[in-house]
């Protein structure tokens, strides 16, 4: 992965101060070993599921990212790690394959990370921040190792997922210190009325797919004011929505039959029990008023298209999140720049979505409610680079993976952390993904 030196970097620069990169890395690193403490070995060694390493390996990884990015591409010596380059890079073996390789034990790996994280800290103190090395603008790489290792513990908490045996939940408040009532299932749409808006981003940590930030021109279109819910969804499945052919495209029709799918993922039906989902290995009835999550991109369009909608682009998506019409500018997150707890369901402040109304205070401008937390949302549109996209720092982030095989989902969910929550983050993943923590809303044309 090293790239040596690299010149110029494409964004804006607001330059951090040493201890507030310290204090990004530490909070990643506490998430860390609040995910993974409530599990012993044997749980972090097991492949789970053929889609998601072991966790163990996604823990080595972490260290082994750092040690690259924080130490070997900032000149400093590292010690000879055997073998490591080609275990725990992400690019030299599938998922499926990683329970082969000679991975670290639970206590080697931890070791491993501790190691790297005093190391990385210690050259941190010789560095001069302002000495025009891209890496260094804005303390770009910290803020990437930082994001990188808690965008992993969002990816850990979907392996849990797809586990049988029970998580152990604490007792978080569960509504994530609503600031609203629960409200009914279908609120009233937003508009928008057409014109120019800016996408994109120049935030000192925001990745090369989010720049550079652009202006596009948007129809007037209309857009949910907040995501599906459960009772909503299950409307759809009770009308036959999985057996009707014509709400599908022909790729999302054969996916459903080829794997049998009639319901989101984890979803069970009972005549006496009703519908019940199980989260985190733990079985439980499927609140009404939640967003409904665990679906693939190929069911949410079938949804849309049974309520006479569509997916919306992510550029819609953007703007309904972020852009105000009246200052004729894009915010970091729906309210403003400036991340507030009790506008939004991240982090893990609870291990699930809040009801739909929960965080009204977190609204955009435009009147979309939840567009930071909660879940993913799929957009209709296809991974692909910004106009004058540059690679930065390496091309295997982001433009290894462009094109029409990815789908792009925004917004964050409640397993993902404020740092990475910000509106233009674009994730993508394949259309027939289920296990990250994703719904939708619908829009349509006006």
């Amino acid at each position: 992965m090293s790239t040596g030196e690299v010149q110029g970097a494409p964004f804006e620069v607001r330059q951090l101060s040493k201890e507030e990169l310290v204090d990004a890395l530490t909070d990643a690193r506490e998430h860390t070993r609040d995910l993974l403490d409530r599990l012993d070995a044997n749980n972090l060694v097991t492949q789970h599921s053929a889609l998601m390493s072991p966790l163990v390996w996604d823990l080595a990884h972490i260290g082994w990212y750092e040690e690259n990015w924080l130490l070997r591409e900032l000149g400093a010596s590292t010690p000879d790690r055997e073998g490591f380059d080609e275990i725990y890079d992400a690019f030299s073996n599938p998922r499926s394959d990683r329970p082969n390789l000679p991975l670290l034990e639970p206590e080697a790996a931890w070791r491993y990370c501790d190691d790297v994280r005093s190391r990385a800290l210690e050259h941190l103190e010789s560095l001069d921040l302002d000495s025009g090395q891209a890496l260094l603008a804005g303390g770009f790489v910290y803020g990437l190792v930082a994001q990188h290792e808690l965008q992993h513990n969002e990816t850990m908490l979907q392996t849990l997922q797809l586990r049988t045996t029970p998580y152990p939940l604490d007792d978080r408040e569960p509504a994530g210190h609503a600031t609203g009532p629960a409200t009914r299932d279908r609120l009233p749409e937003a508009t928008f009325e057409g014109g120019e808006v800016d996408v994109g981003s120049t935030h000192h940590w925001a990745y090369d797919n989010e720049r550079p930030a652009t202006t596009v021109r948007l129809a007037a279109y209309a857009i949910d004011s907040a995501p599906v819910t459960n009772t909503a969804y299950q409307a759809f499945i009770a009308e036959g929505g999985y057996q009707t052919e014509s709400l599908w495209t022909p790729e999302g029709w054969s996916y459903i039959r080829s794997e049998a799918i009639s319901a989101p993922l984890a979803w069970e039906s009972d005549a006496e029990a009703g519908w019940t989902r199980g989260r985190l290995g733990n079985v439980e009835p499927i609140p009404e008023h939640e967003p409904v999550q665990h679906v693939s991109w190929y069911e949410a369009d079938a949804y849309a298209r049974w309520v006479g909608k569509r997916l919306p682009t992510e550029a819609e998506w953007e703007a309904a999140a972020c852009w105000h019409p009246r200052e004729r500018r894009a915010t970091t997150y729906p309210w403003g720049d400036v991340f507030e707890p009790d506008r939004a369901n991240v982090g893990r402040r609870r291990f699930g979505p809040s009801p739909v109304g929960a965080f009204t205070r977190g609204e955009s401008a435009l009147g979309c409610q939840q567009m930071t937390g909660d879940v993913w949302e799929w957009t209709s549109s296809d991974f692909l680079a910004y106009p004058d996209f540059e690679a930065f720092p390496y091309r295997e982030y982001s433009e290894a993976f462009f094109g029409a095989e990815y789908k792009v989902l925004r917004g964050g969910s409640w397993a993902t952390s404020p740092a990475v929550a910000r509106a233009s983050f674009r994730n993508w993943d394949y259309p027939s993904r289920r296990q990250l923590f994703v719904g939708f809303r619908c829009a349509r044309d006006l």
